[in-house]
């Protein structure tokens, strides 16, 4: 995107709603953007059937908590750097609190804590009642820089955007 404005906040919601939809298990799952406020991001999984661990007591599986925080990290990444460009998970790092219980949507909201020239730092949490955090997550992401990152990359990402 050179020499084009910073996007918008509903710009980067935008982008980051299609960049969602791309990832083919957040697009089943019904992944929703639900606000962008650089580098911070907010997303909602409506509630299904299918991501229950235990059918019987009715928990979430720990798997799809670790899923919507690495999501959501990433995405903060995206909209966190000075221009989007690739940077595949180091690390992510999830504390359960309590479990995630049926019936519920999953909300989760993550940001970028740091940006070094090699790494950049997140951190997210996952909850389901306002106040009651279900998993806190720590993500580490390992920048490729411009060198690395596929030509028209941040431009893909913004494709049905006009910056005019």
């Amino acid at each position: 995107m050179p020499d084009v404005p910073a996007p918008t906040v509903d710009e980067w919601r935008a982008a980051l709603a299609r960049f969602v939809t791309v990832i083919p298990h957040t697009r089943e799952l019904g992944l929703e953007v639900v606000s962008v406020a650089p580098p911070t991001v907010a997303m909602c999984q409506p509630w299904r059937d299918d991501l229950l661990g235990d059918v019987e007591r009715g928990l979430v599986h720990g798997g799809v908590l670790s899923l919507l925080l690495d999501t959501a990290c990433g995405s903060a990444v995206l909209c966190g750097l000075p221009r989007p460009e690739v940077c595949p998970t180091l690390d992510l790092r999830v504390d359960h609190y309590r479990p995630a219980v049926a019936g519920k949507p999953i909300w989760v909201e993550a940001q970028v804590l740091r940006v070094t020239a090699s790494m950049v730092f997140t951190e997210g949490r996952v909850w389901q009642e306002p106040g009651c955090t279900v998993a806190r997550g720590i993500g580490n992401f390992v920048r490729l820089g411009e060198r690395n990152t596929p030509e028209g990359f941040a431009e893909a990402l913004f494709a049905e955007v006009d910056h005019a």
